[in-house]
């Protein structure tokens, strides 16, 4: 049963004979044709980022010939995102990355309007950014912004295409609160914040937001045509190692605090607040707060004026063979709590990992065993690369 969006209207819509040709392959199909153009045509979609599954959808939403597509983003173009966000290239580096994506979106179609919105998707403006589209993708990396896009979804009553990944796994479903279950209904309460590594800390292989997007793509696709099974009630699990694909049926929860029966959050919240991390990740130095945290300027002056402690490496041995510090010793985190007896309570400690998300985390545990003269390396290796030793590769 498909499940269409009813308000897109056609009436006044054509398609000229360059557009016809362009999309002769969708109106021969009997599932598409002329009249299914013209609902692509008149349709309109926000995807909210434009980073690894963003870069798919954006790009197959404009090649496909939906009409409005904005694109919602506050970062720039980094090198290392260009290994799975294909809609950038190496000469958009450093450019605005809603800019990146639009000039190649309209460089596939010209004959679509692309809205580029650069901002952080919040609370306040989240409302406003969503109302003029039919459709919501979620393309977004964190918690709070997925609980967000969900809120926003199920109070304006629109679909939210989502999608997830980390490592070789990737999630997708459809959340519209007027068919079937929302985020919230399977999930409702985030983790504990530093339970689930980010991308940034864990990886993603570069091909996996290609599957996710695509198939997100493919969903709000058949929502404005309204054809096929959507992933109302269904999330898709997929293993690109495995290479498996799996779904688990999902049932709209009556309790559910946004769509429910007796809904208690009839507003948008502070999603940092309710997730205990932030919007973004745009800035990545992990901090355990300024009396734990030691800078790597810091770190410099006290190898400089040859100050005995000890440096501990948290990060795994894989990551320690692309860069190291050579007075670093290796105890990757997974270890450290059977490796505890290597470790002299009454010695001094500066913990380091890539970035200072890891090594904040272990100072509890470190701290707990009684080695309480110790302190988080703020940034990590990575700032340590990038304010001390240039020479040093940023990974």
């Amino acid at each position: 049963m498909s499940f269409p969006i009813n308000d897109i209207h056609t009436e006044n819509v054509e398609l000229s004979n360059e557009e016809i040709t362009r999309y002769s392959r969708h109106l021969i199909m009997p599932e598409v044709t002329l009249a299914g153009q013209k609902k692509l045509k008149a349709a309109s979609v926000l995807c909210v980022g434009t980073g690894g599954l963003g870069s798919p959808v954006a790009l197959y939403l404009a090649a496909a010939g939906v009409g409005k597509i904005g694109v919602v983003d506050y970062d720039v173009v980094e090198a290392n995102n260009l290994q799975r966000q294909i809609i950038h290239a190496t000469s958009t580096i450093g450019k605005l990355k809603v800019d990146s994506a639009r000039n190649r979106m309209l460089d596939i179609n010209p004959h679509v309007e692309v809205t580029v919105h650069n901002e952080l998707f919040t609370s306040k403006n989240a409302m406003q950014l969503t109302a003029p589209y039919d459709i919501i993708i979620d393309g977004t990396d964190n918690f709070p912004t997925r609980y967000l896009v969900n809120d926003v979804c199920v109070l304006q009553g629109k679909p939210n295409v989502y999608g997830s990944i980390f490592r070789f796994e990737g999630q997708a479903s459809i959340f519209w609160a007027k068919h079937g279950p929302c985020y919230r209904c399977l999930f409702p309460e985030p983790p504990p914040p530093g339970l689930v590594p980010s991308c940034a800390e864990g990886g993603v292989l570069g091909i996996l937001p290609g599957t996710i997007g695509t198939i997100q793509s493919t969903e709000a696709i058949k929502l404005i045509i309204g054809i096929g099974r959507p992933l109302i009630g269904k999330l898709l699990l997929y293993d690109a190692l495995e290479m498996s694909i799996d779904e688990v049926r999902l049932k709209k929860n009556p309790d559910c605090v946004i769509c429910g029966t007796r809904p208690t959050v009839t507003e948008l919240i502070d999603y940092e607040q309710f997730c205990g991390m932030p919007l973004h990740d745009h800035n990545d130095a992990g901090t355990a707060g300024e009396e734990w945290d030691i800078t790597v300027a810091d770190l410099k002056n006290r190898f400089d004026s040859g100050e005995k402690f000890r440096l501990l490496d948290v990060r795994e041995d894989y990551e320690w063979d692309i860069v190291h510090l050579p007075e670093a010793e290796l105890i990757p985190m997974g270890e450290l709590p059977a490796r505890l007896s290597e470790l002299d309570s009454t010695d001094e400690y500066v913990v380091m990992c890539r970035t200072g998300v890891r090594s904040a985390q272990m100072l509890a545990l470190l701290t707990n065993a009684g080695i309480t003269r110790v302190k988080n390396l703020k940034g990590g290796i990575r700032a340590w690369a990038t304010e001390i030793d240039s020479e040093l590769p940023i990974y």
